[in-house]
């Protein structure tokens, strides 16, 4: 059965169709027993690499593919890495559906154009960033400032080398929510020990980032 309406498969075609530039891959790890959403998050994925033929869609297991796994730092699913020719840092861990199946396709375009709508001088600053800044940004599929908290972190990390952004599901991973006590979502937490609530305007993330 398909998850996109018939009105939304248009839209979405004519729009992929306008937007991409290079190919992009979608690398999906999942496994069949004891994963909730790993069937559903496949799904999703799939109808979306139908969409275009610049997006290509690969399955792996995350038990039988742990080299795959290990090489992209995916420690838990369903997972999602969003990449070009290279790995950029984006993934989404847990099911990219809600408000959140935006910031997926968006992200998709940003990737295939090797660029976001950043700020020249978030780009300047970006560039002083020379060590690894991981950022996890946890969501749930109904909240409407989620996505512009996951698109500002993956934006930065399309942007550079060194930092990687996740896209976390509380409901699904709530071993992780509670962890980093998330109360309220987006909450963004920076190398394990940094925190901004909300969807925090762009020089804000950039300072904490660089803090980091």
């Amino acid at each position: 059965m398909a998850l996109l309406s018939d009105k939304d498969r248009t839209f979405l075609v004519d729009h992929l169709a306008k937007s991409l530039v290079a190919p992009v891959r979608l690398l999906c790890f999942t496994q069949t027993i004891a994963c909730q959403f790993c069937k559903e998050t496949e799904a999703i994925l799939r109808e979306l690499a139908d969409l275009s033929d610049k997006i290509s869609l690969e399955v792996y297991n995350l038990v039988s593919d742990k080299e795959v796994a290990d090489l992209y730092g995916i420690d838990k699913i369903p997972a999602t890495v969003v990449m070009g020719a290279e790995d950029v840092g984006i993934r989404f861990f847990g099911i990219p559906s809600g408000y959140e199946f935006t910031s997926l396709v968006e992200d998709v375009i940003d990737v295939s154009r090797g660029q976001s709508d950043l700020s020249p001088e978030t780009l300047e600053a970006l560039a002083l960033v020379t060590q690894p800044v991981h950022l996890q940004v946890f969501v749930t599929p109904t909240c409407p400032y989620c996505p512009s908290a996951v698109r500002l972190a993956h934006a930065l990390a399309l942007a550079s080398p060194h930092i990687r952004a996740d896209m976390v599901e509380s409901v699904e991973f709530p071993h992780l929510a509670n962890k980093y006590q998330v109360q309220g979502v987006p909450r963004t937490v920076i190398n394990e020990t940094g925190v901004l609530e909300g969807a925090a305007p762009e020089p804000l993330l950039v300072a904490k980032v660089l803090e980091a």
